[in-house]
């Protein structure tokens, strides 16, 4: 049986994480999807990264894949997917999800906190 402390373990080894300033120099790229796992509230009250598409972690999966009916067509293996959440346990998550599903090029930012901190810009939710 495993833990969440060794289920985020076995995430951190296997997704690299990106620096807010890392990320901010991938910011409109088109082959760099910008994917916020939070949940809608969290999203409404604080913003997210501007052109990130706001999916809670939860519905990931069936967004990602594209042999499921509720595909989202932003979703494509060929681009750099980087994650983040609130304070980057649900990002690093999703991000070993993704890998397990094909998307070799996940990165985690880890929590919008440290988005905002490094001055990244917001667009609100």
């Amino acid at each position: 049986m495993k833990t969440v402390q060794a289920m985020l373990a076995e995430a951190d080894a296997e997704v690299p994480r990106i620096s807010p300033d890392e990320a901010k120099g991938l910011l409109g790229r088109a082959d760099v999807l910008f994917l916020d796992v939070r949940e809608p509230a969290e999203v409404t009250a604080s913003g997210k990264v501007p052109g990130a598409i706001a999916i809670p972690r939860g519905l990931v999966e069936f967004k990602a894949d594209p042999a499921s009916a509720m595909h989202d067509k932003a979703f494509d293996r060929t681009k750099t997917v980087i994650a983040y959440c609130a304070s980057g346990g649900r990002s690093a998550l999703v991000g070993k999800t993704l890998k397990d599903m094909g998307y070799s090029n996940v990165r985690n930012l880890g929590g919008f906190k440290g988005w905002l901190d490094a001055g990244g810009d917001v667009e609100k939710g």
